[in-house]
């Protein structure tokens, strides 16, 4: 879409954060009924921007126009009532409300007597009909399926008579079928007169669902394109400022058999969250998880990297049964890992790069000895990290915590890959990460995997899975489906198999 009125302009935007500029006048327009995407790498300033049109941030120049008036700054509520909605990636709701309860929050005076949930119900249901929004107003949110609470996001700003509505990463925690049906909404809803910005990193989603593109690299727009007059490799190139070879995994043949469960339980919290999975996984392979978020890949996690006790069934390392995890164990036996959540659970913030890189392996006598640890050992294996795997923003001894999202998990993997491990576990390894980050990880998981290292990848994400994987199996409410190989995989498919419809996809049981 090229005319209509100008609905929102944000004109010569600049941000800094001491001596980092992360908006550095910027400049955009967005219409009345169009569908803009936000593009660009990890630190490009697109989420700063987001932050400062919606009040949490205030720009130290620029101005920000909503409907042809001037927006103040730093304030959400002056945004709402402009008719700016924000959808997050990770949800805001209360699983223990119903969906009425959880769109109203916050909408209504404390000094009311009492809500006026007829009034609410009626507005709730005919936003629901207008936009395809179908949700029970009386079901509770924690039932609900991914797609289902997205829907109630949406709802949430709609309701709030949002006008713009802002979506970072919509489609990240949505099988194949919910995203295009997300999709398909969003469109109607410009259809209707609604504009929408989003960010993402797939970009075959960019081309398929936006009107227009807005690249930003190093706090500037850098480039502006119709979506249909664009690819995803130039968008790539535009993003990183170089042409991006995405790397190609090869036909090879697996070797022995390196790590196996067979009907395996997995108890946490008194609940059981894995319920009798069983997989083989092999020397130089890639056998790929997919799923939707919540449905046990945490656990599965914690089973293969040894911080979860396997319950029934049986659960084998290198041959031999595991009864007794630990850490430990796995780490000796050469299991490397990639955690789901870098920052909760594969970095330490406060410490340094190469306390971080060596993290798991300080009890290595190369490390430490007698209790005391090799500093300058430390230091040196960083550096080797550093270097190999480009990480970049500071050196061994700068804290973690200023790196970027995708330099952080650079560190990660490269701590691993760096001591060539025999099984790698790779839990959402490009999660949220620009384009370049990403096709430099999959370089590296698949040049481990000509290694003849074992990877097991786990992953939302399906073109990762179908770019890096040999095999592939769903993950759905703590069980795992039969294996396919990847040749007979393609979106569609996988997205049924994610949706637990294994027998639709596949003879076996």
């Amino acid at each position: 879409m090229t005319g209509g009125e100008v609905v929102l302009r944000l004109e010569k935007i600049t941000k800094r954060f001491g001596d980092l500029v992360a908006n550095d006048e910027v400049t955009l327009e967005l219409r009345r009924g169009e569908l803009l995407a936000l593009l660009g790498e990890n630190g490009a300033g697109k989420t700063t921007l987001m932050n400062i049109l919606f009040g949490h941030y205030t720009a130290d120049s620029g101005q920000v126009s909503v409907f042809g008036r001037p927006l103040p700054p730093g304030q959400p509520r002056a945004a709402i009532e402009a008719g700016i909605g924000m959808v997050h990636q990770h949800f805001a709701l209360a699983n223990n409300l119903s969906v009425l309860e959880n769109v109203i929050a916050g909408t209504e005076s404390i000094l009311r007597p009492r809500s006026d949930r007829a009034h609410a119900r009626a507005k709730l249901a005919g936003i629901a009909e207008r936009f395809g929004l179908t949700v029970d107003p009386d079901a509770r949110v924690g039932e609900l399926s991914v797609g289902e609470r997205q829907r109630v996001e949406i709802l949430k700003a709609l309701y709030r008579d949002a006008r713009i509505l802002i979506l970072d990463e919509p489609t990240a925690v949505l099988t194949h079928q919910e995203a295009e049906r997300l999709y398909r909404t969003l469109r109607g809803m410009a259809a209707k007169g609604l504009s929408l910005i989003f960010i993402s990193h797939k970009l075959h989603e960019v081309l398929a669902a936006a009107d227009r593109v807005t690249v930003l690299r190093g706090g500037k727009v850098v480039a502006e394109r119709p979506a249909a007059g664009t690819s995803r490799d130039e968008l790539a190139e535009l993003m990183i400022g170089r042409r991006v070879a995405r790397p190609v995994r090869d036909q090879r043949a697996p070797g022995p058999v390196v790590m196996t469960a067979d009907g395996v339980d997995v108890v946490g919290g008194g609940v059981k969250r894995l319920s009798g999975i069983s997989f083989t996984l092999r020397a130089g392979e890639t056998l790929g998880i997919i799923g939707v978020a919540g449905n046990g890949q945490a656990f599965l996690g914690e089973l293969v990297s040894g911080l979860a006790r396997p319950g029934a069934g049986r659960f084998e390392l290198l041959g031999e049964a595991v009864t007794a995890p630990g850490p430990r164990r796995f780490v000796a036996a050469g299991v490397g890992r990639v955690p789901e959540d870098r920052n909760a659970n594969g970095a330490v913030a406060e410490m340094t790069v190469w306390e971080n890189a060596v993290l798991e392996r300080i009890r290595e006598r190369r490390f430490s000895v007698a209790g005391l640890v090799k500093r300058a050992a430390g230091r040196a294996f960083a550096r080797t990290v550093v270097e190999r795997f480009d990480v970049r923003g500071g050196g061994p001894d700068t804290p973690i915590r200023l790196l970027s999202g995708g330099n952080m998990q650079k560190l990660i993997l490269g701590r691993s890959l760096e001591t060539a491990p025999r099984i790698l576990i790779a839990a959402q390894p490009t999660r949220g990460l620009d384009e370049g980050a990403v096709v430099a990880i999959h370089a590296e998981i698949l040049a481990a995997r000509r290694a003849g290292t074992a990877v097991l990848l786990i992953s939302e994400d399906l073109d990762e899975i179908l770019e890096l994987a040999d095999r592939v199996q769903a993950i759905v409410k703590g069980r795992l489906s039969p294996d396919i190989p990847i040749e007979e995989a393609d979106p569609r498919r996988l997205g049924l198999m994610m949706a637990g419809l294994w027998n639709e996809t596949t003879d076996a049981a």
